[in-house]
């Protein structure tokens, strides 16, 4: 049975590595330049080599179109549309801590918003702003919803496990075979 994850170039983990650096170089960029505002790096989570497709692209656009209809002002800073994965970056005027609540809120309640990490990011900082920074529950698993730290690093499901997960949140979606 074809999948959403039949096409697609496979990451290795040199190319997933790579990725991150890029990422994390890009939002050192955008918090220096943009020393006022606060800065939302979207991502899917996606498990197994393959990070994109035609599917997995069309799959981010709708959440992404979703999240940002949340917010009240924002720029897109990029739209990265490559093999290790989608990513969005916007530029927002909303301050960091009502950006979290927000991201968080969508990654909780949207249809597809346990797929994303929304990372929220601030000039003058080393890292992201956490869930439990501001008293927020942790991300809960996509399958069995213990804490989705403990279940990946216990490798507790299997890639094709989630990835069956995923495309059936796609077909209910887009109404088409995942």
């Amino acid at each position: 049975m074809a999948t959403i994850f039949t096409t697609g170039e496979p990451q290795t983990i040199t190319a997933m590595l790579a990725a991150r650096d890029q990422r994390v170089a890009y939002q050192q960029q955008l918090t220096a330049t943009n020393p006022r505002a606060t800065i939302a790096a979207i991502k899917l989570n996606i498990p197994g080599p393959i990070k994109n497709n035609a599917a997995l692209r069309r799959l981010f656009l709708a959440g992404v179109q979703r999240f940002e209809a949340e917010l009240s002002t924002y720029t897109v800073a990029a739209d990265w549309n490559h093999p290790a994965g989608n990513e969005r970056f916007l530029i927002l005027t909303t301050d960091f801590a009502t950006s979290k609540r927000l991201a968080v809120a969508f990654e909780e309640h949207d249809p597809l918003g346990r797929l994303y990490d929304i990372d929220i990011l601030q000039a003058g900082s080393q890292r992201a702003l956490s869930r439990t920074d501001l008293g927020l529950p942790k991300r809960r698993c996509l399958l069995c919803h213990r804490e989705a730290k403990d279940c990946a690093r216990s490798r507790r499901h299997s890639v094709a496990e989630l990835q069956q997960k995923i495309a059936a949140m796609y077909m209910k979606e887009f109404g088409e075979r995942g």
